[in-house]
């Protein structure tokens, strides 16, 4: 009868710490625009308009000496690919990328950002 008791508290707790897990959710925040960070991890740099940007999973950067500050996306700029998690949108018989409210078109083996 004891062991039966045992058995069924640590049952107990391993269903717990499986519900627990189960209902954890990751949400990414993403910076706001003017935001200054001292590093960013993997951004590729493009060139537009004679100003360096920084593009790093999904965000948009300029520099500010050796600072980073997030900045909206640059209308026209192109990028070769889209971050994961893009959605294609079909608006006025066009087909566009959106991703964190920034607006892409494929324009031959890149996307380049527009206005809508």
């Amino acid at each position: 009868m004891k062991n039966l008791k045992v058995v069924f508290m640590v049952l107990a707790f391993l269903g717990a710490m499986i519900s627990v897990n189960a209902q954890r959710t990751v949400v990414k925040v993403y910076p706001k625009h003017g935001k200054v960070v001292h590093r960013v991890s993997k951004a590729k740099v493009i060139v537009h308009k004679k100003a360096n940007f920084h593009f790093a999973k999904g965000v948009w950067y300029k520099t500010s000496g050796k600072k980073f500050v997030v900045c909206a996306a640059p209308v026209g700029i192109k990028v070769r690919s889209l971050p994961r998690g893009n959605k294609a949108v079909h608006l006025n018989g066009r087909k566009l990328y959106k991703y964190k409210g920034v607006w892409y078109k494929k324009k031959g083996r890149g996307f380049v950002v527009v206005t809508v």
